[in-house]
């Protein structure tokens, strides 16, 4: 089974029949073609909640009884009124007319007794067995309604008189005179106190007292107007007339497309509503829901307007909106079953529409399986229309081969492009490019590995604050399994890598004379990033200066005076010119085992005992004293010296370089 469902305003709708998934066939056609319907999709998945709930070409009118057994429409052509009943969900009887019928009333709380007003100025009284008397009015009729208390059957029509039929007594009694020339459109009895409403043509609403046959009230045409802000050249009648049962509420339905609601005890409307179609307003009903229903969500007081284009649900307290239902043909009458979930409608079209709404009331207990029906539709989604079709364009026909199949009915035109069956498209497409499976494949075999690789738990670790080389390398020795501890994991460090006072100064003496590679590395990456910034900040200068501005070299020496670095330059400059112009290059050094430090080439051919006197030798002029402690370590001693002496040193030594440079010149 196939339902269609819409969401408006986020609300689901079920089209139990009349829509695409119930479409009507006729009998000949399934007599003829039996073996062709079974692979029809939509007759094989239809959904009949009644069944032969249709007229042959179009349903005027349609009731529920007040027992809430049948369900009783009038249609065309030919004429006729049917009656539906629940128990069974089927058709119980039809019955033909003479005439159309206008609209109709039903006399009793069963299907027995109804009176239909048609188009030919005629009345016509049915009961159990058929036609019981049939009498004529002075103009076309326009609505009819039925007072119980005194039996009156008033007819409303194209003329300022509304009139009384009294079934009991079986003769028309004095009509009521209204003040609409124009007609009577409407005409609705208060179910509370037995109020007479009438709905003109002139744009008034006319309210008459039963009991002293008098008019007691008047909405007249110059309160309506000031609520649209419509041009007065706009006419304006009153289409559709509603009470409910509270007594006190009543909604008006106007031919400019408005829904008032009105407190009998106030001429000003609660509340205006437009429907933006601009079409008559067909009928109201005011939708009590189930008990205990919260407003916001399902149920609770809502009002449902239809005009011939579309029926719309809303709030009677705040005007909200609810849903709607768009038919696909138009709305002649709507109606609701019980307070509950469940609108029938009367179409333009050959099936009456019956369409379910969860959130608005629960299903009829006659059609309680509507619930498990929607619940399964919730499991399985919807098949889509197009989902036999595949949409291409003129270029991917070409492509394909299929352009000598234009103007066939292989493809249907659809705005800039076609149609064509899903199958056929599969087999061109496969003729056109063999390879296209292996690419699919491959590409699926390709996303299927990339999104279980995303899957996987990575580690994410985020280098600390403080001593970021320190964590790193400590993080590559522990992934390498260089070392067991962690260092990083214990509480005992933890200063190390959050306390700034702990960060380890890589420019100092200390870090400089334990790390002599990482010294010279870093220096040199200073000096390369300090150039790169200089050549960054020279750029845009250059670009805005003229061609009478300054070199380049001028405003790189500006920056690096304002840098510090042009006193550098000066120091390397004179060094070099100390030194004859040329690096100065020592003994090449290699690493010994004197004590871990630096030997040349010639201490590697002395033996080791006198490297060791050599060592202890420079450690005593230089001041140093080493010595061993009982638990196998060693202690060093040395005396510091001044910067100033040093300098001396280095002062005399260079004046005394001068001196045999000039002695030997």
């Amino acid at each position: 089974m196939v339902l269609q469902v819409t969401t408006a305003n986020n609300v689901k709708v079920y089209t139990v029949s009349g829509g695409l998934g119930s479409r009507s066939i006729p009998d000949w056609l399934v007599r003829q073609k039996k073996k062709a319907l079974k692979k029809d999709f939509d007759f094989r998945t239809r959904v009949e909640l009644i069944q032969d709930f249709e007229f042959p070409e179009a349903s005027n009118r349609l009731k529920t009884t007040r027992d809430g057994k049948f369900v009783v429409a009038t249609g065309t052509y030919k004429p006729q009124m049917r009656v539906f009943e629940f128990a069974d969900m089927s058709m119980k009887f039809e019955r033909h007319t003479d005439a159309e019928t206008l609209n109709f009333e039903i006399l009793s709380d069963d299907w027995t007794k109804q009176a239909l007003l048609q188009n030919d100025r005629s009345v016509e009284l049915h009961s159990q067995g058929g036609i019981h008397y049939r009498t004529r009015i002075p103009k076309f009729g326009r609505d009819l309604a039925y007072h119980f208390p005194s039996c009156d059957l008033m007819v409303s029509g194209s003329g300022s008189e509304v009139y009384r039929l009294n079934l009991d007594q079986g003769r028309f009694l004095n009509s009521i005179q209204t003040d609409s020339e124009e007609g009577v459109n409407c005409i609705e009895i208060n179910p509370a106190h037995q109020l007479f409403g009438m709905g003109t043509a002139k744009g008034t609403v006319e309210l008459w007292d039963p009991r002293s046959k008098s008019r007691v009230g008047l909405l007249s045409q110059l309160d309506v107007p000031a609520q649209f802000g419509r041009d007065d050249n706009t006419a304006l009648e009153v289409s559709a007339l509603k009470f409910r049962d509270d007594g006190l509420t009543m909604g008006v339905g106007t031919t400019t497309g408005h829904t008032l609601l009105y407190d009998l005890r106030s001429t000003v409307p609660t509340l205006v509503k437009d429907h933006q179609y601009g079409f008559p307003i067909k009928t109201i009903h005011f939708h009590k829901g189930s008990p205990g229903a919260n407003d916001s969500e399902t149920g609770g007081d809502k009002v449902i307007v239809a005009d011939c284009k579309i029926v719309k649900i809303w709030d009677r307290a705040s005007g909200k909106h609810f849903t709607s239902i768009e038919p696909e043909t138009d709305i002649n009458d709507v109606t609701t079953v019980d307070d509950s979930g469940l609108i029938f409608t009367a179409n333009e079209g050959i099936q009456m529409g019956s369409y379910f709404i969860p959130q608005l009331g629960p299903a009829p207990r006659w059609a309680s399986f509507l619930e498990n029906l929607t619940e399964e539709m919730e499991e399985n989604p919807n098949r889509d229309i197009y989902d036999e079709y595949k949409f291409i364009t003129r270029k991917e026909l070409t492509a394909l081969g299929l352009e000598h199949l234009m103007g066939t009915n292989v493809l249907k035109a659809y705005m800039h492009g076609f149609f064509v069956d899903l199958r056929l498209y599969e087999k061109a497409r496969l003729i056109a490019n063999p390879f296209a499976y292996d690419e699919y494949r491959d590409r699926a075999v390709k996303d299927k590995i990339e999104k279980e690789r995303g899957s996987r738990i990575r580690a994410v670790k985020q280098l600390p604050s403080v001593n970021k080389a320190l964590a790193k390398q400590l993080m590559a020795e522990k992934s390498s399994g260089a070392k067991k501890g962690d260092v990083m994991g214990d509480n005992r460090f933890a200063d190390l890598f959050e306390d700034p006072d702990f960060q380890v100064d890589e420019r100092s003496k200390e870090f400089q004379l334990l790390h002599p590679s990482v010294k010279h590395k870093n220096h040199r990456d200073d000096e390369d990033e300090s150039e790169e910034e200089i050549v960054q900040e020279a750029t845009p200068m250059d670009e805005d200066m003229g061609s009478g501005s300054e070199s380049e070299d001028d405003i790189v020496t500006k920056i690096r005076k304002g840098r510090g670095l042009e006193v550098r330059d000066r120091k390397q400059t004179s060094t070099s010119i100390r030194t004859g112009g040329q690096k100065k290059r020592g003994p090449e050094m290699r690493m010994g085992t004197a004590g871990g430090r630096m030997t040349g080439k010639s201490d590697t051919k002395k033996s080791f005992g006198s490297r060791l006197e050599t060592q202890d030798s420079r450690r005593k002029n230089e001041g140093h004293k080493m010595s061993r402690t009982a638990m196998g370590g060693m202690e060093m001693s040395f005396t510091p010296q001044s910067g100033k002496s040093k300098n001396k040193k280095d002062q005399g030594g260079d004046n005394k370089d001068k001196y045999k440079n000039k002695r030997r010149a």
